[in-house]
């Protein structure tokens, strides 16, 4: 299983959300830049970028940032957060992004999300789809920043690419996000049961190597961290095995303020 280190940016700052709030944020001091180059040390070869600002408001308002980030060509960039036409996706993977994270847009308009799938190929898609628990324990995705949606479970949501060809599946676990509650392993599992060849990326909950032991000894292909990583919760070596690259511990460390 591959460890995808995540950065969120908010107002062109490293942040984190708790349980996707945007009143309930904590500010790093790292700049986005300092932070691929950490992780590059640490021997990441992909980086989960979010534009938080664009999540919310529809508008890539971190392009800039996200841009510089990937003209670096230190680590491949998947990118989300306000791609919501094509055209912004397009931009983006012009601009060195390797792959694009949509989001909303293929809850709204699964149609032309999946036209996108056939335009830029598979391999540069990434759909996200953040759900929180409904009290039958049904996984209901929300959009927009989580601030709107929870009637379409995930499983209708995901349905109808599967025959479009679609390949890379981001679930994030609302409640456990930036909330170091562990990852929703029955999510997960449930997950792979119902559409196993796809390749399932799971957020939201991580805290130490156990838990990305717990998820690679299911069969996720790919496990999301932020909070965790930032805050050094997790040792270098004991990263090493979902990590293709590592070599060397980084030494930098990240401070956080509310």
């Amino acid at each position: 299983m591959l460890l995808i280190p995540a950065i969120d940016l908010r107002h062109g700052r490293c942040v984190r959300l708790y349980q996707g709030d945007f009143g309930a944020e904590t500010r790093y001091e790292l700049a986005p830049h300092e932070l691929l180059l950490r992780y590059r040390a640490l021997g990441a070869t992909w980086l989960h970028v979010v534009d938080l600002d664009g999540a919310k408001d529809g508008v890539l308002a971190n392009r800039a940032v996200i841009v510089a980030l990937a003209s670096q060509q230190a680590v491949s960039l998947q990118v989300g957060g306000g791609l919501r036409s094509a055209e912004a996706l397009g931009d983006l993977l012009r601009h060195g992004v390797e792959r694009g994270v949509v989001g909303s847009a293929a809850v709204e308009r699964p149609r032309e999300v999946a036209e996108w799938l056939a335009q830029f190929g598979p391999e540069r898609i990434c759909l996200a789809f953040d759900v929180r628990l409904d009290q039958r324990g049904e996984p209901r995705v929300r959009t927009r920043g989580w601030t709107q949606g929870g009637s379409v479970s995930l499983w209708s949501a995901v349905e109808p690419f599967c025959a479009r060809g679609l390949r890379h599946v981001l679930c994030t676990d609302i409640d456990r996000d930036g909330a170091l509650a562990g990852p929703n392993l029955d999510l997960y599992r449930e997950a792979l049961r119902r559409f196993p060849d796809l390749a399932w990326q799971a957020s939201g909950g991580i805290r130490h190597a156990a838990d990305l032991a717990a998820l690679a000894a299911l069969g996720v292909q790919a496990a999301v961290s932020g909070k965790a990583l930032l805050e050094e919760r997790i040792t270098s070596e004991e990263l090493r095995p979902f990590l293709p690259n590592a070599s060397f511990p980084a030494s930098t460390s990240a401070t956080a303020k509310s």
